[in-house]
């Protein structure tokens, strides 16, 4: 009976030590990103951010199309969170985004991104400027600097 114990004392110190060990719970961080499309039936765009994230500062570049129906050229200044980050990194890669949205000299709206390969989920908010009017699907590729 107390080898039993002593092995379930063990079995139980050792699943302690391992959970502790590595962390199985990602974190958040916070972004803002100014990105300027423009097209006509195919919309391509670029722009920079930055990711905020355990006090460090992470700027990074994107770039984007989508097809569908696009038409005009706009700004669009966002912020939000980044969701599922274990670290910088995470944040690379290609999100997918299917939606519909507009804006006649100036639009606020929000938008929820996904990274496939990281499970970042990126949810932004924020407003534009110009003309322009899509229901186009497409994606956005992030990279750091």
């Amino acid at each position: 009976m107390k080898h039993m114990v002593r092995v379930l004392a063990v079995a139980l110190l050792a699943l302690f030590a391992c959970s502790a060990a590595s962390p199985s719970r990602a974190d958040n961080g916070t972004v803002r990103v100014v990105f300027t499309k423009g097209g006509f039936i195919v919309g391509v765009g670029g722009g920079e951010g930055v990711l905020y994230f355990h006090g460090n500062r992470y700027p990074f570049t994107v770039s984007g199309m989508s097809v569908g129906f696009t038409i005009g050229a706009s700004t669009t200044r966002m912020a939000g969170h980044a969701l599922n980050l274990r670290n910088p990194s995470d944040i690379q890669g290609s999100y997918s985004v299917i939606g519909a949205g507009g804006a006649l000299a100036a639009g606020a709206g929000g938008v929820s991104l996904q990274n496939n390969q990281t499970g970042v989920v990126l949810q932004l908010a924020g407003g534009k400027v110009g003309v322009e009017l899509s229901a186009a699907v497409g994606g956005v590729t992030i990279a750091l600097k």
